[in-house]
């Protein structure tokens, strides 16, 4: 798919209009790269979180979760190499005063260069910036984006500062008066948390290698250029799980959970071919091999997810800096008969970003359909969002305000909210209902009408087909029902 800003535009207004996301603080102008979600947003996410979380800790019997403080102590960053390590190089146009990460700035001259035929062109460029990128060659960057006279989106002028890092970690203050209080940082990353609780959850849960700790939770990063809507946030929501492996059993692991993740991501109902891996030529300080799972989004290929092989980084930093044992105690035998003994395990990550999974799942499902014929112009927006993640499972509607149908109704109601998601309505007519439900994805509405007094039977209408047949009300809940395991 060709890069689809119109659509992208779409989907970010329909996301708006029908309650799933909305700018916070809207009402004083909004806050830069901070949103909240709405009621069925609200919803929706918490599915997406509920189907990782059901395939991680309850499909896995050797994968347990747990929910660290945003809080840590502040030499977990240091450990962890954040401190040193954690910023981005940015740039300036002396005009415009807008602030570009140096990376993305480049990028988006590549893809010019790509639209306009000059793949190899495009190609060279991001070669020479991934390695002067390696070699944090800042003069070097600096020259690159002058020689190539990138110019600013805002003024189309090529008047750049110095290149320099950027600390993308948030702090603040722990204490109750400020000259005496520790400067400590809001979590940029869940996975510190996992780490530092390693033995803790190991020994009181009695696991034995190989197994996994995950975690839903949120991380702050202070984005030089936050953009593309709910892509890049500044407060965001990371669904992560490290799995803790013997030394030298990383390759076989990595592969292993490379193809479990694709296989979780292909359950959704997506097709194969709008996503792709991207291994890493360029590898952070603490991995020995990693990759992405990339999307086709409207605005092109881009990250969801990453599996990352992170070796023994992390455990051995925090002992080395805590200076606590961060050690397991192998029992099980190797190829010489002898016990593995006492080691640091290697840990091979998935990390998912949940806002961008929200976003990858609103894109898929976001179609506008052309119903018009001869006699009459109509179309429809409706999201086809798998039964299992929709926000509202079930409507029911009673075809008019009277005659004791609200009543039906609200009785099938009743009779089915604890069991799933339904969603109740009077108002207007009866295609206007199913419209609005098809807009915010709800995979099957029923209608109570006068023939449900005769013979206990509704009409149950299907999104995606629009197709309506007769049922049992008996029969409402195992249809449903088989719909959304």
């Amino acid at each position: 798919m060709a890069n689809d800003n119109n659509r992208f535009q779409a989907i970010i207004s329909h996301c708006k209009e029908y309650g799933f996301i909305f700018p916070s603080s809207e009402i004083y102008d909004g806050l830069s790269a901070v949103y909240d979600y709405g009621q069925w947003g609200s919803e929706l996410k918490k599915n997406i979180k509920d189907y990782w979380w059901k395939s991680m800790t309850q499909l896995h019997e050797n994968i347990v979760g747990i929910d660290a403080a945003i809080f840590m102590h502040p030499t977990t960053w240091k450990a962890s190499g954040h401190v040193d390590n954690f910023s981005d190089p940015m740039i300036d146009n002396k005009d415009s005063k807008k602030r570009y990460r140096v990376d993305h700035l480049i990028e988006a001259e590549a893809d010019r260069l790509e639209n306009e035929g000059k793949k190899n062109e495009a190609d060279a460029l991001l070669t020479e910036m991934d390695k002067l990128l390696a070699a944090s060659d800042f003069d070097g960057l600096k020259k690159l984006i002058e020689d190539r006279k990138i110019k600013c989106s805002i003024s189309g002028t090529s008047n750049w500062t110095d290149v320099r890092q950027f600390n993308l970690m948030f702090s603040t203050q722990l204490g109750s008066v400020t000259d005496e209080a520790s400067e400590i940082y809001l979590r940029p990353e869940t996975a510190q948390g996992i780490f530092v609780n390693f033995l803790n959850v190991q020994k009181t849960g009695r696991m034995k290698i190989p197994f996994g700790i995950a975690q839903i939770g949120k991380a702050f990063r202070n984005e030089i250029v936050a953009r593309q809507f709910i892509f890049r946030m500044r407060e965001f929501e990371q669904m992560e799980m490290q799995f803790f492996i013997r030394p030298g059993s990383q390759k076989e692991w990595y592969e292993h959970w490379k193809k479990e993740r694709m296989d979780w991501h292909l359950s959704l109902g997506i097709p194969a071919e709008k996503y792709r891996f991207h291994d890493h030529v360029k590898l952070a300080h603490y991995a020995d091999a990693a990759c992405d799972i990339e999307y086709e989004f409207p605005i092109g290929f881009k990250e969801v997810e990453g599996i990352h092989s992170r070796t023994d980084f992390d455990l051995r930093n925090h002992q080395e800096y805590s200076k606590k044992k961060m050690q397991y105690f192998d029992n099980d035998l190797d190829a010489n008969g002898k016990p593995y003994g006492n080691y640091i395990p290697y840990v091979i990550e998935t990390s998912i970003g949940l806002d961008r999974t929200f976003l990858m799942v609103i894109s898929e499902a976001y179609t506008e359909e052309d119903l018009s014929t001869a006699d009459k112009q109509d179309s429809r927006v409706v999201l086809k969002l798998p039964a299992k993640l929709a926000p509202v499972k079930l409507a029911v509607f009673p075809l008019i305000k009277r005659d004791g149908l609200p009543e039906i109704a609200k009785q099938i109601m009743d009779d089915c909210k604890s069991q799933f998601r339904c969603f109740y309505e009077e108002k207007d007519a009866i295609g206007k209902r199913y419209r609005r439900m098809d807009a915010i994805g709800t995979p099957f509405c029923i209608t109570i009408d006068h023939q449900t007094k005769e013979d206990n039977t509704v009409t149950i209408r299907y999104r995606d087909t629009m197709q309506q047949e007769r049922i049992s009300v008996t029969a409402i809940k195992e249809i449903v029902g088989s719909h959304i395991v």
